[in-house]
């Protein structure tokens, strides 16, 4: 195969795992407020620290599962955008498996203090920012998760004959949209399990003493699985109403295709750009500027370009304070769904995440 036709591949394999993942969550988001009848994520959303908090946290976690389910809570203003720039300043993306595997102490470290910056970043938008004058910003397109009044009803009437057709549940019926979501959710596991989508990083890939691939993200994807096992059942077992009006309507009408979309398209436009520019030739022994220039390519919604600093950095060729603002900048393929529901949202948020990489990359490499 020639090299455009495995640029295409890889993108679409890439999108595919991406956009799957990202469904997942916002199926299990959605299920969750419903279930709870929207108690579940009702405090989270009255306490703007707690949001902070929790989203950094959620992007603390190693690979971008996380960072997916914070771009899906800001995407249905469970969460506040100093909130989601917390999350994108905390997380590492994928590579967070391979530091952990190179340089665990140091990797560690590391990432309780780009966890403390996104706190502290979000702390600063949320609070500090309104002081100031300048307006929280909140997605516009799309509704809030609200409950519909199908909804109260199936949660707090009997599904017995008697009961008015209004409020009966109604999980006989195996609609063509129910069957479409339980074929696309069981190819996706399948998928999962044979790894078909797996990606792989360039470079070596050591192996523990069973075979386990220590660089992969094989367990990520068992995990993954796990999620869409959940989602499967909800599929089968779940309302009419819930599974056409909630999952189909909300999520695989208005959500899937556009993230699909852009993930897909600017996967290909980075895989043509990475066979013309050589990323890694960029590096130099110019402290400065190579703490600026790990915080630009930072801007790319790839995983791939931040495993250059960070091989370079296990090597021993560039010092902490380039790899901190690589870590700062970049959050792996996290922001892929936030490019493709608010590209607003996005700009402000990468140019938040590149200052701030700036500032701590120059006020590390000047105190240490």
């Amino acid at each position: 195969m020639n090299a455009t036709g495995e640029i295409l591949i890889d993108a679409l394999r890439a999108a595919i795992l991406i956009t799957g993942m990202v469904v997942m969550m916002m199926m299990m988001i959605e299920s969750l407020n419903i279930t709870s009848g929207g108690r579940f994520f009702e405090k989270l959303r009255g306490s703007k620290f707690g949001q902070i908090v929790v989203s950094a946290l959620l992007g603390w976690i190693p690979g971008c599962m996380g960072g997916f389910a914070s771009v899906s809570l800001f995407s249905h203003g469970m969460i506040s955008f100093g909130a989601l720039v917390a999350m994108l300043i905390a997380t590492s993306g994928d590579e967070a498996f391979v530091m952990l595997t190179l340089f665990p102490g140091k990797a560690l470290w590391i990432s309780l203090l780009i966890l403390a910056v996104g706190i502290l970043t979000g702390v600063l938008i949320d609070y500090i920012g309104p002081k100031l004058g300048l307006k929280p910003y909140a997605l516009k397109s799309c509704d809030e998760m609200h409950l519909h009044e199908e909804d109260v009803h199936e949660k707090h009437e009997p599904a017995h004959a008697d009961a008015p057709a209004a409020t009966r549940k109604k999980r006989t019926l195996f609609t063509w949209k129910r069957a479409v979501l339980f074929i696309g959710i069981g190819l996706y596991i399948a998928a999962l399990a044979t790894g078909l989508l797996e990606h792989e990083h360039e470079g070596a890939e050591p192996h523990d003493e069973h075979g386990f691939n220590l660089l992969s993200e094989d367990w990520m994807n068992l995990l993954f699985a796990a999620v869409s096992l959940v989602m499967l059942a909800v599929a089968a077992l779940g309302s009419d109403h819930f599974v056409e009006e909630h999952l189909w309507q909300h999520i695989i009408t208005r959500h899937l295709p556009k993230i699909f979309a852009w993930t897909f398209g600017v996967l290909i436009l980075l895989g043509f750009l990475t066979e013309v520019f050589d990323i890694g030739s960029w590096v130099s022994a110019n402290i400065p500027l190579m703490i600026l220039l790990a915080t630009l390519v930072g801007i790319i919604p790839e995983s791939g370009p931040h495993l250059v600093f960070v091989t370079l950095f296990a090597a021993g060729v560039i010092p902490a304070p380039v790899l901190i603002a690589s870590c700062i900048s970049q959050d792996g393929h996290a922001s892929l769904p936030l490019l493709a529901e608010s590209k607003g949202a996005f700009i402000r948020a990468k140019a938040i995440n590149c200052l701030m990489a700036l500032v701590v990359g120059f006020l590390s490499y000047w105190i240490f």
